[in-house]
């Protein structure tokens, strides 16, 4: 059931789904649907034996704990005075950097954790704007009107290939190593977080998703879904079906937020 929280003069709501899909044994997905503060998060595990769970599970619930924890901190004033989007700013790159120094410290010190890592795409509102962090290949997408927008760039070896040189249709189609992610959490004992901010609108819809959903589905597919089910818990159980008709080939993860009048 969906949920909504006002933010300034706008309602923000939120729904979300997550799936095995039809392949894979283990849900190795992580989704948090708000309950106290405009905050979704969607994390995709990877390491195997659990470990991806562990570590989804870790990001997800370190970021919303520093979020929870930091929402009543005054702004600091000394030697000036930040911005409040400077701030909010900060506050979401440091939750996912401190997620990623807790799930390599895990990796490395516990055993069968070794190597296991996840990507995070966390969505904040407040002051009439959004804050996306963003670390993988993960995605965020926004729909204004009828045009649906890719917000997130995707860390994976697939664009780094493509970055270096055109690629056809067919070869990205073709390419052999699309699932191998280039930036994630856990890797490493530093992340660069990609970090999001711009203005929200009424109307607007957002939606996070794993490459469970993204890989089986066009973005023109996605969209339509969006176009057509007003509903945002239909919606979510929409895209995540249509996911699995198409051959479920992986672990499959929806999360929508819509700008709606106060």
């Amino acid at each position: 059931m969906s949920i909504s929280f006002l933010v300034g003069n706008w309602r923000i709501r939120f729904s979300g789904k997550t799936d095995v899909g039809r392949v894979r044994a283990l849900n190795e997905d992580s989704l948090h649907v708000p309950t106290d503060m405009p905050l979704v998060v969607v994390a995709d595990g990877m390491g195997g034996h659990a470990a991806g769970e562990v570590a989804s599970r870790t990001a997800v619930d370190t970021i919303l704990e520093y979020f929870q924890a930091t929402g009543d901190e005054p702004v600091p004033t000394w030697p000036l005075r930040l911005p409040q989007l400077q701030v909010d700013r900060d506050r979401m790159a440091t939750a996912i950097k401190l997620a990623n120094v807790r799930i390599y410290e895990m990796g490395k010190n516990e055993e069968g954790k070794k190597g296991m890592g996840t990507t995070v795409e966390a969505l904040y509102f407040a002051q009439g704007r959004y804050y996306i962090g963003h670390v993988g290949d993960s995605r965020v997408y926004l729909l204004r009107g009828d045009r649906l927008t890719l917000l997130t760039e995707d860390h994976s070896l697939l664009n780094d290939y493509r970055r270096m040189r055109e690629m056809t249709p067919e070869e990205i189609r073709d390419f052999p190593h699309k699932n191998v992610v280039v930036r994630a959490l856990g890797l490493a004992e530093n992340v660069y977080v990609d970090v999001y901010v711009d203005q929200f609108e009424e109307g607007d819809v957002f939606l996070l998703c794993s490459d469970g959903l993204s890989d089986m589905l066009d973005d023109a597919e996605i969209r339509d879904v969006l176009v057509e089910e007003d509903n945002l818990d239909k919606a979510a159980a929409k895209l995540v079906d249509a996911a699995n008709e198409a051959g479920g080939k992986d672990n499959i993860t929806a999360a929508l937020a819509r700008v709606e009048p106060a």
